[in-house]
């Protein structure tokens, strides 16, 4: 499966961090984010890679500070269903019940240890077919 992942200056470390647990877990990961602590805008990466997942209907994940602006910037594309989760409950859920097809992160929020926790939460939830009509009405948005 092919993920991709984007970030800003502030989410370097936790993308690193993340790219090798996809890595060793055999994902294709295709890095759209920033590899160094220079300054950055991070609506370009979260719009870039919300882009690149509604077109090849993949999963991906976005990383800035506290991951608030990355996400709004993510969901600005049609289609982009981009969660900024914290905890285990909220990732699953948003799995689950959204079918989000990005997770939101914030590297300056939690540690890089739970981000790859989240990250394989998010990846091993399934959506529950029950919530279509209600994911339909945010698709049509």
């Amino acid at each position: 499966m092919k993920i991709y992942i984007g970030n800003d200056h502030a989410g370097v470390d936790m993308k690193n961090h993340i790219v090798k647990y996809l890595k060793s877990n055999g994902y294709e990961v295709i890095n759209i984010g920033t590899d160094n602590e220079d300054s950055v805008d991070y609506p370009d990466f979260g719009k870039e890679v919300a882009k690149k997942v509604v077109e090849n209907k993949s999963f991906g994940i976005v990383i800035c500070g506290t991951g608030i602006g990355i996400s709004i910037a993510a969901n600005k594309v049609k289609g982009a269903r981009a969660a900024l989760c914290y905890e285990d409950q909220t990732t699953i859920l948003a799995r689950q019940h959204n079918n989000a097809n990005i997770l939101a992160l914030g590297a300056r929020m939690i540690a890089n240890e739970k981000a790859v926790r989240l990250v394989d939460i998010f990846l091993n939830t399934k959506f529950e077919e029950r919530h279509k009509n209600r994911v339909e009405k945010l698709n049509n948005q």
